[in-house]
């Protein structure tokens, strides 16, 4: 499969088999986020890799902050769903900025805009990731929900820096129709 063949086959994957991934599977797909290119070559990443046992305490942890958001009359969204998905996976990567800081940390510009580059650099190392278990034979679903137990999971973790996503994996059980895309002429303009 060629690159352009893989971001177009590439679905975001939400049932998956009871099987689990080998472990150089797993490696071999965070060797390929390491490949991103990054800001001044800062490589603003570190992955925390939750699978077996561990599964169960990282969704009991997300839907009780779920459940906590719900009790103080907020909208949580999809998370949970999304726990439930995160449940069945056999495993999900945690993406975090070892450099950048909480979202509602002060910041001057100069360093909002270093966090901006940074960021930008870790969702290279995430779609990196994404291609990889595309070409290995894996679904894969982007998680931004993990924000609604931020703390709770960037304790359990124990990981410092900024938390910016999670990405489960596993072998697909359903193959997702494309979502429908808006059309080249309504997104880019030529100058």
């Amino acid at each position: 499969m060629n690159t352009l063949e893989a971001i177009a086959s590439r679905r975001s994957v939400r049932r998956f088999e009871d099987r689990p991934i080998p472990r150089e599977t797993v490696e071999a797909i965070l060797q390929a986020a390491i490949q991103a290119p990054s800001g001044k070559n800062r490589q603003p990443w570190r992955f925390v890799v939750v699978s077996g046992e561990k599964r169960a305490t990282l969704v009991k942890i997300l839907l009780d902050a779920v459940a906590e958001a719900k009790s103080r009359g907020e909208d949580a969204g999809s998370a949970e769903g999304t726990a439930h998905v995160m449940e069945r996976a056999p495993v999900t990567v945690f993406v975090f900025n070892p450099i950048g800081t909480d979202p509602w940390a002060p910041r001057s510009v100069d360093q909002a805009f270093q966090e901006l580059v940074d960021v930008q650099s870790v969702g290279a190392a995430i779609e990196n990731m994404l291609l990889a278990a595309q070409e290995l034979g894996l679904g894969s679903l982007w998680i931004a929900d993990v924000l609604y137990a931020y703390e709770e999971l960037r304790s359990w973790l124990g990981e410092a820096g900024q938390m910016i996503a999670a990405i489960s994996f596993g072998y697909a059980a359903e193959r997702p129709a494309p979502r429908p895309r808006r059309a080249l002429d309504e997104t880019a303009r030529w100058l």
